[in-house]
């Protein structure tokens, strides 16, 4: 029960309710709009007097065999606030010399240093404390979480700390609790498989979910008995560094877990092509993933472990609680920034009750809050950083040119850091860019259906299968629409229900593996079969 507490956090259901609304700004522009006229968001927020975070940065350095360390270069790189796109701080720049270093270190604790040799139960242990360390320093991880990535810090301190604490609660509990089988033979042999930690495993991890994607890393990796190289993303390297300290306050030994942090094609292509590593994980964007795959294959041929994009369908059934539906498809896509791959970005609704829906998405996402997310209230924080902000702007103009409607939103929101309306388009087909692309950002498509064999069709016809939403009051038409959508989470009448034990992942283009839950743990583990003659058995 703890744990479906904690996910509810993180989920919308058909209990779900609107959020407090602002008044509405003045219409605005022209721009291809139903009755000729855009509405604003909800509210100026951002323009206002930003909070300042009540948190201190302290760890800004690579962490390499347990010590934080300068970048061999001895250069810096900036991180900055998306509220005003002003450097918050300098660290370490780390590139292939530093994950060499960092590598050494993790082959030597894995090799020769007390961390695979340790009891499961230990291991667990300090798993626990870590866990602990975290749960008692929540409000400065928070604050960080949101000063150097943008997210409303209700969400990260109300619903991602939580998470973070009962993820590594799950992997403690199962430190002790991997082991092999014994296999019956066609003759006399006594035959018996070993599951062991498969070495040095190298993590990438994005930047829309720092800490969650530490834990969905991490957390499984050390639960197996291995040791860890992970780089961070160059936009959000801080928490990282921060819960790296808090598990060697827990007591993990020196070069179990390292943390550089540095640019994609340096360290980056320099962790994914190390001889040395024994296995890779990797989040983030389709393309990037193909690049990481290649560089581990033109390597040593490690395993490689992708969680991808997405273009996910959401699709609301004729039988539907439009308010509900309603509620639950705008948080399906505007969750962080809309900045979260498994976005029920591809707004499928059935033609009957398609207007009626439109309208009332729309004075939705009119209502979002947009501010600055350290204000209580706020729903929609900045995007990252003025890259994703420029792209996301980039679509809603193709998304103009392709003679889709904006119904609301469609421009940035106040003068500095990169807050954005929130948009809405109508009447968009299949071969627009906003329909085919991932676009990561606040931008809601709303498309028309007739039948179930044609939203299967047209759900499926995508070079993703990430995850889908379905929002239906008849549990045929349910069980139908689960077997037919090609992805790896169908949530029915939820979405984003992230659980500890839930696995995640994609078909297609969307990755290879899973994350999360027992799934998760056959990433860092090789099989081993040992086989023994027998000499006059009893029995076989």
């Amino acid at each position: 029960m703890a744990a479906r507490r904690i996910s509810s956090l993180l989920t919308r259901s058909l209990s779900a309710s609107s959020s407090a609304s602002a008044s509405l700004l003045s219409s605005l522009g022209t721009n291809s709009c139903r009755n000729g006229s855009i509405k604003r968001c909800s509210t100026a927020a951002a323009l206002e007097e930003l909070i300042f975070p009540p948190v201190q940065i302290s760890y800004t350095q690579n962490l390499i065999d347990g010590k934080f360390v300068d970048a061999a270069s001895g250069k810096t790189f900036p991180t900055y606030d998306p509220r005003t796109g002003e450097v918050i701080a300098r660290v370490a720049e780390g590139d292939a010399e530093d994950i060499n270093r960092a590598v050494a270190a993790a082959r030597k604790a894995f090799d020769e240093g007390p961390w695979p040799k340790m009891s499961p139960y230990e291991r667990s242990r300090i798993l626990l404390r870590f866990a602990d360390l975290v749960e008692k320093h929540s409000e400065e991880l928070a604050a960080l979480e949101t000063w150097n990535n943008g997210k409303p810090h209700e969400q990260a301190a109300k619903s991602e700390l939580p998470l973070l604490i009962r993820l590594f609660h799950y992997y403690a509990g199962w430190a002790d609790k991997i082991h092999g089988l014994t296999v019956p033979a066609d003759g006399p042999h006594h035959v018996q498989t070993l599951h062991e930690p498969i070495g040095v495993a190298g993590q990438i991890i994005p930047w829309n979910f720092p800490l969650i994607m530490f834990a969905w890393k991490v957390g499984p990796a050390l639960a197996c008995g291995n040791t860890i190289v992970l780089k961070t993303a160059e936009q959000t390297p801080l928490t990282a560094l921060y819960v790296a300290k808090l598990f060697h306050e827990a007591g993990l030994p020196p070069g179990v877990l390292n943390v550089v942090s540095g640019y994609g094609p340096t360290a980056g292509a320099a962790l994914a092509g190390h001889m040395d590593v024994d296995k890779v994980a990797f989040t983030g964007s389709t393309d990037t993933g193909k690049i990481v795959l290649e560089l581990a294959a033109k390597s040593n041929l490690k395993p490689v472990t992708l969680e991808l994009g997405g273009k996910s369908p959401f699709i609301v059934c004729e039988d539907a609680d439009i308010d509900k539906a309603v509620e639950l498809a705008h948080f399906a896509l505007f969750f962080n920034q809309g900045q979260c791959c498994c976005a029920g970005s591809r707004t499928f609704v059935h033609e009957r009750v398609y207007d009626e829906f439109l309208e009332k998405a729309k004075a939705r996402a009119l209502k979002r809050v947009v501010g600055d997310p350290f204000k209580k209230g706020v729903e929609q924080g900045p995007q990252i950083d003025s890259e994703q902000f420029e792209k996301v702007l980039r679509y809603i103009r193709s998304g103009i040119e392709s003679n889709a409607t904006l119904e609301c939103g469609g421009d940035r929101l106040g003068t500095r850091g990169y807050f954005i309306q929130p948009t809405v388009f109508s009447n968009v087909t299949d071969d627009m860019l906003i329909a085919k692309d991932e676009i990561f950002g606040p931008v809601q498509s709303i498309l028309k259906f007739k039948d179930l064999d044609e939203v299967i069709r047209r759900a499926n016809a995508t070079r993703y299968g990430l995850a889908a939403g379905v929002f239906t009051q008849n549990m045929d038409t349910a069980n139908t629409l689960t077997r037919a959508l090609r992805t790896g989470t169908v949530w029915v009448n939820c979405f984003d229900v992230f659980d500890a034990a839930i696995p995640f992942g994609g078909y297609k283009m969307s990755g290879i593996g899973r994350e999360k839950g027992i799934y998760s743990l056959h990433n860092y583990l090789q099989v081993k079969a040992v086989v023994t003659p027998l000499k006059n058995p009893a029995w076989l």
